[in-house]
């Protein structure tokens, strides 16, 4: 449990250090030309929403990915004769994992792109 504790404040730590620059910034407000502060707050939310998602789909990929290879390898070391019986659905396994961090990456380009200006 501390070991998940440790490693649950050094990803805060690390959200919060690379969200620092996105809560620094002057709106458009400030600098002299208007922009609603919403849109600001909005761009800025979209932003740490965008990193969070790809960074909780990658790693929650990883560990998937780590824990299935690691029980086909045991599976395969137990029975070497299940060898074959035991790749195939490893790598569909694997295939459909991938694809879901492929599919985090897209909404989170999608949310990154969308044009905040131009939608009000």
């Amino acid at each position: 449990m501390r070991n998940n504790l440790k490693l649950f404040g050094l990803l805060l730590f690390f959200l919060l250090l690379a969200s620092a620059p996105l809560l620094a910034q002057e709106t458009e407000e400030a600098q002299g030309t208007p922009l609603t502060y919403s849109r600001a707050k909005l761009f800025m939310l979209s932003l740490i929403v965008g990193g969070a998602v790809i960074t909780l789909c990658v790693g929650a990929g990883t560990f998937c990915q780590a824990k299935a290879i690691s029980s086909a390898c045991e599976g395969i070391s137990r029975n070497p004769a299940s060898g074959p019986h035991i790749r195939v659905p490893l790598l569909f396994a694997l295939v459909l994992i991938e694809t879901l961090v492929i599919y985090a990456l897209l909404i989170t380009i999608i949310i990154l792109m969308v044009q905040w200006g131009n939608y009000a």
